[in-house]
């Protein structure tokens, strides 16, 4: 099995448990509290060679993200969590983790996710004008993840799933090129 496809085995089984209903802890909580701990574990390089490090007993590593636990809040789950990925060693994999089971919940909630490039940041406004027009076109709730790409002269590109929508100046002079060339 594939390294992102055990990340994807551990991210259902955690999605299972924060959905399921009755679930103490909400899922957008969950991933909170993972984006959270992965932060603090990748602010400090020894910090993670010891929670990684096969010479440093289970013991010793479910003690420290105890401690880690309590100064983030975290619950219950999300520490049980932890523990299993400090026990089976894979805790090198979160990242993956964290980004597969942000997706499997956007799936569960009928969330698709948007990747957005422009030239420069978007104001909330254009934000919130983007969203509702990528709902229109999709049927679905969208999650947007914005970069700012210099290249770009103007407008934006999306890409949801694998589905691209080119509302940049050069796409549409590209499109308006082409339908010059077809007239002739």
């Amino acid at each position: 099995m594939t390294v992102s496809g055990i990340a994807a085995r551990y991210a259902e089984a955690l999605a299972d448990i924060v959905t399921a209903a009755g679930s103490p802890l909400r899922a957008q909580d969950a991933v909170a509290e993972l984006v959270a701990f992965e932060g603090t574990i990748k602010s400090s390089p020894e910090l993670y060679n010891a929670l990684t490090s096969p010479a440093v007993p289970n013991s010793r590593k479910r003690a420290v993200i105890g401690r880690i636990g309590d100064d983030l809040q975290l619950s219950k789950i999300t520490r049980n969590f932890l523990f299993v990925l400090i026990d089976h060693s894979r805790l090198p994999l979160l990242p993956g983790m964290l980004e597969a089971f942000e997706a499997v919940l956007d799936e569960r909630l009928g969330f698709a996710r948007a990747e957005i490039a422009s030239p420069r940041e978007l104001n909330p406004e254009q934000r919130a004008a983007l969203s509702a027009a990528l709902e229109r076109l999709t049927g679905k709730r969208i999650r947007m993840r914005f970069r700012v790409e210099e290249s770009l002269i103007g407008g934006v590109v999306a890409r949801i799933g694998s589905t691209i929508y080119d509302g940049s100046v050069r796409g549409q002079l590209r499109s308006l090129e082409h339908r010059l060339i077809a007239q002739d």
